[in-house]
């Protein structure tokens, strides 16, 4: 069997086609696959050193201003897109997938909607709780839509297309129990653990709040194990003001550049402080982790607001948006649940209700089932 897998833009896009792509050879060796997005994309480095072969087809995205300057640049996109389709087709005749998927980004759209012109099976997989305007624009082509929630059918025209899979979460978060984490990092005073990032739009502005939360774990005896990923840019200035602070070498203050060993410490959290992308709501949701989240307001459609208030109706999140997320509200947040085992524990039920563990084998089944 071949498989096309087309995605790009983010890695919340790559990240659930290179997990089925695994999947898929794990059950057949013999399947071949082929990635396609943008040649300059975050997509061809995360692919290629994956170890799978990449084809690049120059796309853009597209504006929602109508401003002379979104129109110019809408107009490029448009001419782009337009000769994109010869390209595509060329890559479809020459590798003559079985089925092609497409995960998000601007560079599924031209692959997705000619493969279903040419009578290829084709799924796409939307990881936010709506669609994007690529998903929307393929919903009346492609044969399946996977998304994250049951929630999420409400914003779709065609409800039988719809297949609720979740999105994959990496394999190494479930290795170990909640236990071997916190004794792998070296947590054995029982104090509850806090687990704190933000992505790279926005994070010197949350930074600095977390720096204000830090001083007032620090004025309260430090009642809480924090982890916190400040980032490349803000990590300098970040730890040169704990020094001044005499934060700097507390042993329950853990602050660093980044998170490498992501999966034990998301594993021994008790609570987690972040904004609400796609794949950071499918980790803490399968591991059923309390979170207090400020959605990202830089982001399209404002998505990771939505996906936030579905955790929140459910009862497994706090939501602050950004303009409320000051130091002193996250961490009177934080507090009240981390001193509250029952609400601690509703919380963490109500994370469960919405996670999929399986979200893999998940996307496997929905598209072995249309493959012709």
């Amino acid at each position: 069997m071949k498989v096309i897998f087309t995605c790009g833009g983010t890695a919340g896009h790559v990240n659930p086609a290179l997990a089925l792509a695994g999947y898929m050879q794990k059950q057949d060796p013999q399947v071949q696959v082929l990635f396609v997005g943008t040649p300059d994309g975050m997509e061809r480095d995360l692919v290629e050193k994956a170890g799978y072969a990449f084809r690049g087809i120059p796309m853009g995205g597209f504006q929602r201003s109508l401003g002379h300057g979104g129109l110019a640049h809408n107009l490029h996109s448009l001419s782009m897109l337009t000769k994109s389709h010869s390209r595509v087709r060329a890559i479809l005749r020459d590798f003559r997938p079985d089925l092609v998927v497409g995960t998000g980004g601007y560079a599924s759209y031209p692959v997705v909607k000619c493969a279903a012109g040419m009578g290829i099976p084709t799924a796409v997989h939307e990881s936010n709780m709506v669609p994007g305007l690529t998903t929307k624009m393929l919903e009346g082509s492609a044969d399946r839509i996977m998304v994250g929630f049951e929630e999420c059918r409400q914003h779709y025209r065609h409800p039988d297309k719809i297949v609720v899979t979740g999105t994959p979460v990496r394999g190494d978060f479930f290795d170990l129990t909640r236990s071997q984490a916190r004794e792998k990092l070296g947590l054995t005073d029982g104090r509850p653990l806090i687990v704190s990032f933000w992505g790279s739009l926005g994070a010197s502005h949350m930074n600095a709040h977390m720096e204000d939360f830090f001083r007032l774990e620090a004025a309260e005896g430090m009642p809480f194990h924090h982890i916190h990923g400040v980032g490349k840019s803000g990590y300098p200035a970040m730890t040169q003001r704990l020094r001044q602070d005499g934060l700097e070498n507390l042993a329950v203050l853990d602050v660093r550049e980044y998170i490498y060993d992501m999966a034990p410490v998301m594993r021994a959290a008790d609570l987690v402080i972040c904004r609400a992308g796609a794949s950071t709501i499918s980790e803490i949701t399968a591991l059923a982790t309390p979170a207090i989240l400020v959605p990202s307001p830089y982001v399209t459609n404002n998505h990771q607001e939505k996906n936030a208030r579905i955790l929140e109706q459910h009862g497994g999140a706090v939501v602050l948006l950004e303009a409320d997320a000051s130091g002193e509200a996250l961490y009177r947040a934080a507090s009240g649940i981390l001193r509250d085992p029952q609400r601690q524990a509703d919380m963490s039920r109500g994370m469960a209700e919405l996670g999929i563990r399986d979200a893999t084998k998940r996307l496997y089944d929905t598209v072995m089932s249309i493959r012709k």
